[in-house]
């Protein structure tokens, strides 16, 4: 094992326990603000739009953004900027214009309950099941990566950060409730930002600034320059034909896996239902686009520098390319350690503290988010629902803290399946194309075709799911065919929406639809426009409202897009 080992000293130390002792006075503080349970599970919808939309993003800088990402970049390069600029950007901007009107107007809980109200219980239960699943996999992500950061940086045994990790988590959420999620996580996102930028620019310092980046990489032996350019992006979606791989990606990620994840998964959604407004909720996504285009060139880029000025990695990637496993294994190290070995190698003392302090923040802005959004489905989606329904209202937040604990605790155990995958994305991609694909494919046909009727709703949930595991198992576990990169997860969630998709109209014409008096604030046609929209907005200056800000974030990301194509 190559030894990762910094040498922390009395000041980095003390940076990390201020750290914790805000994250800790925050929760505390959030207490005060929690009587009913929807105050414990949605803030009471009272949060303005700024609060809620750096959450919305801090929500997602966790093991995803902050390893999985630099571990991509490092392997990949430019093309990995697709995960942003082409996988979540325009998913925001449409959740913002489109869904959330029907989402915050319905006055729903979660998710899942706009399924029930929709489709019924068939397709509720499958998706408040399969959502709780996800959750507690993607926590052990982030509480996986954490300990290893514990373990590998300071020494300490990785028991000893997981249970350290789950117990913060555990602690402010179970006390402070989404409230304390959400203000934790806009102070993580601060946190999140100064420790990678100044990681960003002293290894662009060291590699000899931007086009000394650009001529390492370019020399490097293996990929080059193809990993200064964002499209085809080939060797990302793991097609030959640059028009496959931009199919790939745009239709793939950027549309099926991005669409599904940004517009119906509760972990990011849940932050705009705790706005004040129908406008502040339109906002959440929006607002959170603009600090969302830029996150790569502190989260990516770093990667890419690690990957020519670390020797070890650059050892594995060398061998990985080669197609050498037991050689790369060798190396003890995987592109998942990218971060760290950088840290390791250009941080001095006092950054180095901020820099660790920065990386727990987003584990821990992570996991929060998934078991805030997880103990909301368990106890409204599933325990209100199907076991007491008539309970007085503490004892839904009693029942929401129970299930944090039990939540905290099984991702302990999830975080040993994590660790099994030397990029995290591979996993994690898989996962949202087993369950935010299909769900996307569903909902998008719910909310826009009022015939769609409540069986179609379950059956196209379960075949869709179904069909990307087949293929999964099919390519992984039967060697039927192989996609190097990330291609596997894009044709996965690519075959899960159509089947999806085919089995839903094909069952529609052979049920029976609900009555047209059900369906309106959940179908686009049966609701008036005015239900859409703030009676105000029109009076607002144009940052307040969400088109025309919009419009703005859509330009930037399309400059960006040819700027580094």
């Amino acid at each position: 094992m190559v030894d990762l080992r910094l040498d922390a000293q009395w000041i980095d130390y003390a940076i990390i326990a201020l750290y914790f002792v805000f994250v800790l006075g925050v929760g505390w503080y959030a207490k005060r603000g929690v009587s009913t349970s929807i105050e414990f599970f949605l803030s009471g919808r009272s949060l303005p739009a700024w609060v809620t939309g750096l959450a919305f993003v801090s929500a997602n800088l966790g093991a995803v953004e902050i390893m999985g990402m630099s571990a991509t970049g490092a392997q990949y390069g430019m093309p990995t900027m697709h995960y942003f600029w082409v996988g979540a950007i325009p998913a925001m901007l449409f959740l913002g214009v489109v869904m959330m009107p029907f989402y915050y107007g319905s006055k729903v809980r979660s998710v899942p309950e706009f399924m029930r109200m929709r489709f019924g219980t068939g397709a509720h239960l499958v998706n408040a099941i399969s959502f709780a699943v996800a959750q507690l996999l993607i926590a052990g992500v982030n509480l996986s990566l954490l300990a290893t950061i514990v373990n590998r940086l300071l020494g300490w045994p990785m028991w000893v950060g997981l249970v350290l990790a789950a117990a913060f988590v555990l602690f402010y959420i179970t006390v402070g409730g989404l409230s304390a999620a959400i203000y934790n996580e806009v102070l993580q996102f601060f946190v999140i930002v100064a420790a990678l930028l100044p990681l960003t620019l002293i290894g662009l310092h060291r590699v000899g600034g931007w086009s000394g980046m650009k001529e390492r990489i370019a020399g490097d032996g293996m990929l080059g320059s193809e990993q200064l350019h964002s499209w085809p992006g080939q060797a990302l979606s793991g097609f030959d034909s640059p028009v496959l791989s931009v199919i790939g990606i745009v239709f793939g990620l950027g549309f099926v896996l991005s669409f599904g994840y940004w517009t119906t998964n509760f972990v990011e959604v849940q932050r705009a239902m705790a706005s004040k407004s129908i406008t502040a909720a339109r906002m959440t996504p929006i607002i959170g686009a603009f600090p969302k285009m830029f996150i790569p060139f502190i989260v990516i880029i770093p990667g890419m520098i690690a990957a020519v000025l670390v020797g070890e990695l650059t050892e594995f990637k060398q061998l990985d390319h080669a197609g050498d496993a037991a050689g790369a294994a060798a190396t003890g190290v995987n592109y998942n350690d990218a971060l760290l070995l950088l840290m390791r190698d250009v941080l001095p003392n006092g950054l180095l503290g901020v820099a660790i302090a920065g990386l727990l923040a987003a584990f821990m802005a992570g996991m929060a988010a998934n078991i805030s959004a997880f103990n909301t489905v368990i106890s409204y989606d599933l325990y209100q629902q199907y076991v007491k329904k008539d309970a007085p209202d503490d004892h839904y937040t009693k029942v929401g803290r129970i299930a944090t604990a039990a939540a905290c605790v099984i991702a302990i155990f999830t975080a040993l399946i994590a660790a099994q995958f030397s990029n995290l994305m591979d996993y994690l991609q898989t996962l949202f194309g087993f369950f935010n694909a299909p769900l996307f494919a569903t909902f998008i046909l719910g909310m826009f075709w009022k015939r769609m009727t409540p069986t179609a709703g379950w059956t196209g949930l379960v075949a869709g799911t179904l069909s990307a595991v087949i293929l999964w198992g099919s390519s992984t576990f039967l060697g039927v065919f192989s996609l190097p990169g990330q291609g596997l997860a894009f044709m996965s969630a690519a075959t899960a929406f159509v089947v999806d998709i085919v089995v839903s109209v094909a069952v529609t014409q052979i049920t029976a639809p609900k009555p047209a008096h059900e369906l309106k604030g959940l179908v686009y046609s049966e609701t008036p426009r005015a239900d859409l929209v703030d009676p105000e907005e029109k009076d607002m200056p144009f940052w307040r409202r969400p088109v025309p800000m919009a419009g703005i974030a859509l330009v930037l990301v399309i400059v960006l897009n040819i700027a580094f194509a």
